[in-house]
C-alpha cells in the first residue's frame, strides 16, 4: 500500500462499484451452494463432538497460519502451537508473528460468538468489529505499517491510497460504499445465494479497503464469521485461498475490471467478471468440504489411528503406542467421551499398563481430560497431523527454521 498519487481515476461514488452481486447465470451458482449445504450439513453430524471440536481448534489455528502467509507474514505452525501456551520466541520477529497469529485466532473465536445470521455478519459493522478485535490485541510496535503509519483498530482510513494498480475510493467516500453494501448484502435471505453473496461481498469490501492496513485480514475473517453458520468451524475458505495464493489474487483483480462492453451488465465494473470469482470461490469451498469429510470418514480414520500408534511405537519407540489402544481410540474419535474404566477395559491389557497409556495420551494430547476422573476425549495433536490428516495442515510437519 502507499499513498495515492494524483490520476483522473477516482472512485468517490457507490455507483461507481455496482453491481454488488451477479444477475446471470446465478442457476449454476445455486447448484454448486445447495450441494455445499448438503455436504456441510453431513460433515456437521460425522464422527463425535468432541473429535469435531478438536479438529475445529485445528482449523482454527489453519486460518491464522494461512491468513497470515497470504499476507507474506506467516509464522512455523510450531511458534503458533507455543504462543497458545504464552512461549514466545527470544526472536524479535518471530515474536511478532506469534502475537499477529494469537491474535488472529482469539479475534476468530470472539467474531465467531456473536454471529447470528450470515447477513449480519456482511455488514460494515461486523468488518469494522473484525478489524478492531484483531488490532486492539496487539501493542503499537505490532501496529505500523511498512512506511511508518500505525493502525488504530477499527478506524476507517483518513488518506487516500494506491494498491498496486487498484485505486480504492476516496476516503472521504468510504462511507457512502460501506453504506451502500449494507444495503444490498443486508438483504440477503434464501439459501441459493448465500455463498455467492459472501463471495460478492469479500470482494468488494477488499476493493473499498477500509482501513490503514490489515483490511485482508478483516475481510477474510468476515467471510470465514460468514460462512461459520454453514461450515460449523470444520472446513476452512483460508486453507484453499492460501495453497493457490497467486490465483486468489488474480481472481480478486480481474474482478476490479472495468464493464467489457453493453453484454457485460449495467454497472461500472465487470458482472462477468464478479460472477467468475464467485464462481470461483464456490468451487473453492465445495473442494474444501469435500475435503475435510474424506478426512473424518471414520473407517479411513480408523486405518490411519492404527498407522499414527505403529509408527509412535516403532519409529519412535514409545512403548504405550501399542495397537491395543485402537479400539477405545476409534470409538473416542466416532462415538464419543468414555470413562478411563471403559478405555481400560477396551484395550484388554492389564490395568496399570492401561493406565500408563491413557497418561502417555494425554501428556502428548491424544487424548484430553479435565481431571484424573474425568471421562477421556479425542485430541488431534500438532505432530499427529501428518498421519491421522495428511496433507490437511502439511506445514505444521516441516522442519522449523525460524
Amino acid at each position: 500500500m502507499s499513498v495515492k498519487p494524483k490520476s483522473l481515476l477516482v472512485y468517490d461514488q457507490p455507483h461507481q462499484f455496482e453491481p454488488l452481486l451477479p444477475t446471470q447465470k446465478l442457476g449454476e451458482l445455486s447448484e454448486i451452494t445447495r450441494r455445499i449445504f448438503e455436504k456441510s450439513s453431513a460433515l456437521k453430524s460425522s464422527a463425535s463432538p468432541q473429535a469435531r471440536a478438536a479438529l475445529r481448534e485445528i482449523v482454527r489455528s489453519m486460518n491464522s497460519y494461512y491468513s497470515n502467509r497470504i499476507e507474506g507474514q506467516g509464522t512455523h505452525p510450531v511458534n503458533i502451537e507455543r504462543a497458545l501456551k504464552a512461549d514466545f520466541s527470544d526472536k524479535p520477529d518471530v515474536a511478532k508473528r506469534q502475537r499477529v497469529a494469537l491474535a488472529h485466532i482469539e479475534a476468530e473465536r470472539e467474531l465467531e460468538a456473536i454471529v447470528v445470521t450470515e447477513a449480519g455478519a456482511l455488514s460494515s459493522s461486523f468488518l469494522t468489529q473484525a478489524h478492531e478485535s484483531l488490532y486492539r490485541r496487539l501493542p503499537e510496535s505490532d501496529r505500523l505499517t511498512d512506511d511508518g503509519r500505525l493502525i488504530a483498530p477499527g478506524a476507517l482510513r483518513t488518506h487516500d491510497v494506491a494498491v498496486g494498480r487498484h485505486q480504492p475510493p476516496t476516503w472521504t467516500s468510504i462511507p457512502r460504499f460501506l453504506k451502500r453494501m449494507d444495503e444490498v448484502y443486508g438483504r440477503l435471505q434464501g439459501v441459493d445465494a448465500v455463498i455467492y453473496t459472501i463471495a460478492a461481498a469479500h470482494h468488494r469490501m477488499a476493493w473499498t479497503h477500509p482501513f490503514e492496513d490489515g483490511n485482508g485480514r478483516a475481510v477474510r475473517l468476515q467471510t470465514h464469521c460468514a460462512l461459520h453458520l454453514i461450515s460449523g468451524g470444520l472446513w476452512s475458505a483460508n486453507r484453499g485461498l492460501a495453497r493457490h495464493r497467486d490465483r486468489y489474487y488474480e481472481m480478486l483483480d480481474n474482478a476490479d475490471s472495468a464493464r467489457h462492453g453493453d453484454l457485460d451488465g449495467r454497472g461500472n465494473l465487470s458482472e462477468k467478471m464478479l460472477w467468475a470469482w464467485c464462481r470461483y470461490f464456490l468451487a473453492l469451498c465445495e473442494d474444501q468440504v469435500d475435503f475435510m469429510t474424506s478426512m473424518l470418514d471414520l473407517p479411513k480414520l480408523k486405518d490411519r489411528i492404527r498407522a499414527y500408534l505403529l509408527v509412535r511405537g516403532a519409529t519412535d519407540g514409545i512403548t504405550e503406542y501399542r495397537e491395543e489402544a485402537l479400539l477405545p481410540l476409534h470409538t473416542v474419535a466416532g462415538i464419543g467421551s468414555v470413562s478411563r474404566g471403559d478405555f481400560i477395559r477396551m484395550t484388554g491389557l492389564e490395568e496399570r499398563t492401561a493406565r500408563k497409556v491413557i497418561s502417555r495420551f494425554i501428556k502428548d494430547g491424544l487424548l484430553t481430560s479435565d481431571g484424573h476422573r474425568a471421562e477421556l476425549s479425542i485430541g488431534f495433536p500438532l505432530a499427529s497431523l501428518n498421519i491421522l490428516f495428511p496433507n490437511l495442515y502439511p506445514e505444521a510437519a516441516t522442519v522449523v527454521l525460524e
